[in-house]
């Protein structure tokens, strides 16, 4: 994994969710052929070096994205105390849902479709929100996710899903596979030997963004091609 400098195209936006405002950064490349919006979990946020490196390589496939973190700097504070808001799936789903709504209106995202990368509790938090907004998500990729956490929201996803899951994370693996049961969608597992739940090892993220390009360039992009 190696990050490069921020894109020139690369701005700080704020999300506003209510009476509070969610901080982010949208980098819309030329011609970009969708959005995705990231769905951090466990206490991670839009700085954190994978998903930088997973935006980076979806950029250059032409994609948009929107690193936004889903909890306010006040909450992350009572977060890193109690680890209890990291946990609040109907909490994280909102958030995201308020973030998507926002997208549709922003005037350089205005009309792409989304998709979502979630990881950890994240997954199951984009597996909601997709519930949610059928007609706007056209994909979700979890990393290491919790899929399992959605419930009863997991058969009313419609967006094409891929659970990406290290080879080593092995109590993870079963969480992925009953979700994969529980979805009426088109689905599939991916299961990346020699990985572990973060994905530090040699080349293993590498292969997780390769995953996620080519699952978001086959079901955002306007013509369906995978570049």
């Amino acid at each position: 994994m190696k990050l490069t400098s921020s894109r020139k195209g690369q701005q700080s936006v704020r999300v506003p969710i209510g009476p509070a405002t969610l901080e982010g950064n949208l980098d819309v490349p030329p011609d970009a052929s969708g959005v995705v919006l990231f769905a951090h979990g466990s206490g991670s946020s839009r700085h954190s070096p994978r998903n930088r490196f997973v935006a980076e390589m979806l950029h250059a496939r032409g994609l948009a994205t929107l690193l936004v973190d889903l909890l306010t700097p006040e909450e992350e504070v009572a977060d890193a105390r109690r680890a209890h808001l990291r946990f609040d799936i109907g909490l994280l789903a909102e958030r995201l849902i308020r973030a998507t709504d926002w997208l549709a209106e922003a005037a350089n995202t205005r009309g792409l479709k989304v998709g979502y990368f979630g990881a950890s509790t994240g997954g199951g938090a984009a597996l909601v929100a997709a519930a949610e907004r059928a007609d706007a998500v056209g994909a979700v990729v979890s990393r290491g996710g919790r899929p399992d956490l959605a419930g009863p929201a997991l058969p009313r996803v419609k967006a094409p899903t891929l659970l990406i899951v290290g080879g080593n994370d092995v109590p993870v693996i079963g969480m992925n596979e009953e979700a994969l049961a529980e979805l009426r969608c088109e689905k599939r597992l991916e299961i990346v030997p020699g990985a572990s739940h973060l994905f530090e090892e040699p080349g293993t993220l590498d292969e997780v963004a390769s995953l996620a390009g080519r699952w978001f360039r086959d079901h955002l992009s306007r013509d369906g091609a995978d570049a």
